[in-house]
């Protein structure tokens, strides 16, 4: 069963923006299994409304992915506590906030709000990943994992260059991350893009564990003169935030306990037929 998940998500995942659809002979040369089998794991994906069937045999995401997307994007804890905070940010200072989350060893965005003197930042969007090495949320995300995660991430994605400015050496990366996890936010100085800087700051559930980060992005000219205030700001944003979790992760606690009673409730007093 265990195998089984773990294949069905890995078919999932081979679905991109820039290769949109999935075919059996795909699906059995990725995973070096049978024609049949891929077959089978396909229609299955199709039947639960995962997948759905194109023209040619082909497969695409189903639309069951929209419904649990729109359930995780109402229900979520990270994502309840930060839109407030986020766009009272936008609000002002009309610039670019980010929230992202660290997946597969990238700095994936899962909220952006932009503010009507905001710099058009092309390479985040919801859904979209980067590199970790070389933004302000992903330098944060970084810092605090183990630094035998941090290797298997550089052996596994590497350290490509965006700008003349971006780290691409290992030594230049734990100095970063050292810095970061010492002062508690990071900055991205033009490494993504020349002309984009932006800070991030760490985002903690009731653990005390980096769960996310948050960052405002500033045009170069905006961001240098203010990088005192905009620090400020985003730090004592994700804190806020942070606090903000512990209230929603409560009351979600809370709420699944009385469902669950009123669930063993109703069964103890229902009649049989």
């Amino acid at each position: 069963m265990l195998n089984t998940l773990q294949r069905a998500a890995q078919v999932l995942k081979l679905i991109r923006p820039d290769h949109p659809d999935i075919g059996v002979t795909e699906v059995a040369t990725a995973f070096g299994i049978s024609a049949s089998a891929a077959h089978e794991l396909l229609s299955s994906l199709a039947d639960e409304g995962l997948l759905c069937r194109t023209v040619g045999r082909r497969y695409q995401l189903g639309w069951a992915i929209l419904e649990l997307a729109y359930t995780l994007l109402e229900t979520n804890s990270l994502l309840r506590a930060a839109r407030p905070v986020m766009e009272e940010l936008v609000a002002g200072w009309g610039e670019t906030t980010h929230l992202a989350v660290l997946v597969d060893g990238q700095a994936l965005y899962v909220e952006k709000l932009q503010g009507d003197r905001a710099f058009e930042v092309v390479l985040s969007r919801v859904g979209k990943r980067l590199p970790a090495h070389c933004s302000g949320v992903g330098k944060v995300l970084l810092a605090y994992c183990p630094w035998e995660k941090v290797l298997e991430i550089v052996k596994q994605h590497g350290l490509p260059a965006f700008t003349p400015n971006t780290i691409t050496s290992i030594e230049r990366l734990a100095a970063e991350l050292e810095r970061v996890r010492q002062q508690g936010y990071a900055y991205d100085q033009e490494e993504v893009m020349i002309g984009l800087c932006c800070v991030a700051a760490p985002i903690v559930d009731r653990r005390k564990r980096v769960i996310a980060a948050m960052s405002l992005s500033v045009p170069a000219y905006r961001f240098y003169p203010n990088r005192h205030r905009l620090t400020t700001a985003i730090v004592n944003a994700a804190r806020r935030v942070s606090e903000a979790i512990e209230f929603y992760e409560e009351e979600q606690t809370w709420r699944s306990r009385i469902g669950s009673r009123l669930r063993s409730s109703a069964q103890e007093t229902s009649v049989p037929t």
